[in-house]
């Protein structure tokens, strides 16, 4: 945010007879009272030609800072401004000569220290502190945690792959998010213009940034319109999935209820709630593959629509209003999961399920795969690098203990994965012993099919079926809802920021326009092989290109902007330095963690299928066409930058890596003189 300086000099009118008769008072009253009388008079400030009014208008509703003529505003005092320093308490800046035992003579220069300010609006900001914690919370609560941490956990040696997921998670993960959080808060600013104070040549990841969010707007928010088609027919007296005799099922669908004892399952059969899923929801049958997708479907296409505008009158006017809709969002899942732990651990078999999930089996930990699907679960269940946590973190109080919330923060994320987890577990456990089948071949879907089969399914078979429909495809939307709000702020944010005199003014039709622009990008993903759409940006499009653009985030905050710089900065606004600890991961451990995971990547690359589609290669060339897409524009912006600087080249690298100070936590001052 640029900064005007306000330079006011204007003489000290004041009758001399008033000053003479205040002395002679003062002088009767005692030295101390000469001295208080004397520092009041050197911060009084007259302003001529109107100038008081317009001035008191742009001072009070600049930075939130404290100015030396009498001007008090609600930002915290900083940690190294001392009681004694020019932004003092009482609002006055002492003049030098103006100390114990000094007098003023009359007509005599007098020194005014003049705070820098704002003429710019002020930075919208959270309401409360727990709109915030909401915000984050639900942000990183998603729906991965339901459906794939429960997975990969027991897949890796359920309760022994919790010790590398907490490792990865202390050494990893968390500094990430700490990082991530202490750089928005400070420099106040979205994920493309907050480069410019950190190091300007890598302002090519704000953009990269923004493009990932807008891949996961294309599919994610489709699961969203997945959940509402359940949601929508839920409210039934019977639910469409527990029969086989609709329109969309197959000979070899086999209704297996827990009355029908006389029942078998074979390999060969299908479930109600799988054909339901495939065939009606999805129609994937009617696609041969990505080469051919098929038409749209129109009932996903309202489902979608209704999703987006949710989204829209949630996010148009700014964190003020997404604020409030979080208290809802973001608590309503906790308490469903909670009803659904309960009603889980008293079905039969449920015992199954939990030893299942937490067996563990200490070989695996030899396996360097349950290694890397730790670090990934962690990082993409934390969410840094979305600029998600830079732009809610922008507007928040400069003083703000975000170390505090980085913690509490990732703690109730990983929590919430391991409660998930049992409320997984408990119900597969049931089917297991329905089928009379081991665990582990109910448990062979991960992703959506372990939620809209496999849970499906279980909740067909409970009592009062249609309630627990209702509130679990309830909770999978508010679930994505909380995501979707924060991804597409971090975009928002972001562009606002880089393009003020454009957009801050024309936020709801941008949010508009945003918001068209996905459901328009989603609409690949509503066809009758959108599935497989789906399934191709979530393997190539984010993964590998969100994390190597954290990889160059961390490297230019630790390498170039500087760890003793960073831990400063977070000394400036929090009173106290990181730790030794905090130092090492972001210079060390955190670069290795995020290489790791890339280079595993690289060298395991996944084999994607989805049902009995197996991806042909050209579908991998194209993914990773994808995932390029975005990060190209780190090296395309490190040549634009390069090219457009002036001066020798050595000049222009020196100013590329050479950070501009944020206004709003350097405060200057200016000091003139008044006769």
């Amino acid at each position: 945010m640029e900064k005007q300086d306000m330079m006011l000099t204007n003489m000290l009118n004041m009758d001399k007879g008033e000053k003479e008769g205040e002395r002679e008072k003062g002088r009767a009253e005692g030295p101390g009272d000469e001295e208080e009388g004397t520092q009041q008079e050197n911060g009084r400030l007259t302003l001529d030609d109107g100038l008081s009014e317009k001035g008191t208008k742009s001072l009070s509703s600049g930075s939130g800072q404290q100015v030396s003529n009498g001007f008090n505003t609600s930002t915290p005092q900083s940690p190294k401004e001392g009681p004694g320093g020019a932004a003092c308490s009482g609002g006055a800046a002492s003049a030098p000569g103006s100390g114990p035992g000094a007098t003023v003579p009359p007509g005599g220069l007098r020194t005014l220290v003049v705070q820098q300010t704002s003429l710019e609006r002020p930075r919208e900001t959270w309401s409360k502190k727990m709109d915030f914690l909401l915000s984050v919370i639900g942000y990183a609560v998603d729906l991965g945690n339901v459906w794939r941490f429960p997975y990969i956990c027991y897949q890796n040696g359920g309760g022994a792959f919790l010790l590398p997921y907490l490792l990865m998670a202390i050494f990893g993960g968390v500094p990430l998010f700490y990082m991530e959080l202490a750089l928005g808060q400070f420099h106040r600013s979205g994920c493309i213009s907050i480069w410019k104070h950190i190091c300007p040549i890598f302002k090519g990841i704000g953009f990269a940034i923004c493009i990932i969010a807008l891949y996961v707007a294309f599919y994610y928010n489709t699961i969203m319109a997945w959940a509402l088609y359940y949601l929508l027919s839920s409210f039934r007296p019977t639910l469409p999935w527990t029969t086989c005799s609709n329109s969309w099922n197959t000979a070899n669908c086999n209704r297996y209820m827990s009355t029908d004892h006389n029942v078998s399952w074979s390999n060969s059969s299908t479930s109600p709630a799988e054909e339901f899923y495939t065939r009606q929801v999805l129609q994937v049958h009617r696609s041969e593959g990505l080469h051919q997708l098929g038409s749209v479907s129109w009932q996903l296409a309202l489902c979608l629509l209704f999703i987006f505008t949710i989204v829209y009158f949630s996010i148009w006017k700014g964190v003020k209003t997404s604020g409030k809709v979080v208290w809802v969002t973001a608590t309503f899942p906790y308490l469903v999961l909670l009803v659904l732990l309960v009603r889980g651990a008293t079905l039969p078999g449920a015992w199954r399920g939990v030893v299942f999930y937490l067996k563990p089996d200490w070989q695996k930990l030899l396996s360097t795969t349950v290694w890397i699907d730790a670090a990934a679960q962690i990082f993409f269940s934390l969410g840094p690098g979305f600029g998600v946590l830079l732009a809610f973190a922008s507007y928040n109080p400069f003083h703000n203990n975000c170390y505090k919330d980085a913690l509490i923060t990732s703690s109730v994320n990983c929590l919430t994965s391991f409660l998930s987890g049992f409320v997984i577990f408990t119900v597969l456990g049931y089917m297991a012993e329905m089928r009379q089948q081991d665990v582990g071949s109910v448990a062979k879907d991960a992703g959506p099919s372990l939620l809209f089969i496999i849970y499906a399914e279980a909740i067909a078979n409970m009592p009062a079926a249609t309630f627990f429909s209702i509130i679990f495809f309830l909770m999978i939307i508010m679930l994505g809802l909380d995501s979707t709000f924060a991804g597409l702020e971090g975009v928002i944010t972001a562009m606002i920021d880089e393009f003020p005199q454009l957009l801050s003014k024309r936020r709801e039709w941008f949010v508009l326009g945003l918001v068209c622009v996905c459901f328009l990008g989603a609409l690949s993903t509503l066809t009758y092989g959108g599935a497989f759409v789906v399934k191709l940006f979530e393997e190539y499009a984010t993964g590998p290109a969100v994390i190597t653009v954290v990889l160059l985030e961390v490297i230019a905050v630790s390498w170039f902007y500087g760890t003793n710089r960073f831990c400063n900065d977070i000394h400036l606004m929090l009173g106290f330095y990181p730790g030794c600890f905090w130092r090492i991961c972001w210079v060390a451990i955190c670069p290795c963690f995020l290489l790791f995971i890339i280079i595993s990547f690289l060298a395991f690359p996944p084999e994607v299928r989805l049902f009995d589609y197996h991806f042909p290669p050209w579908t991998t060339v194209l993914g990773y066409c994808i995932g390029v897409s975005s990060f190209i524009c780190v090296p395309a912006y490190m040549v634009f930058y390069l090219l457009n600087a002036k001066g020798t080249f050595k000049q222009r690298l020196l100013k590329s890596i050479t950070p501009v100070p944020s206004g709003d936590q350097y405060r200057d001052y200016i000091v003139t003189n008044a006769v």
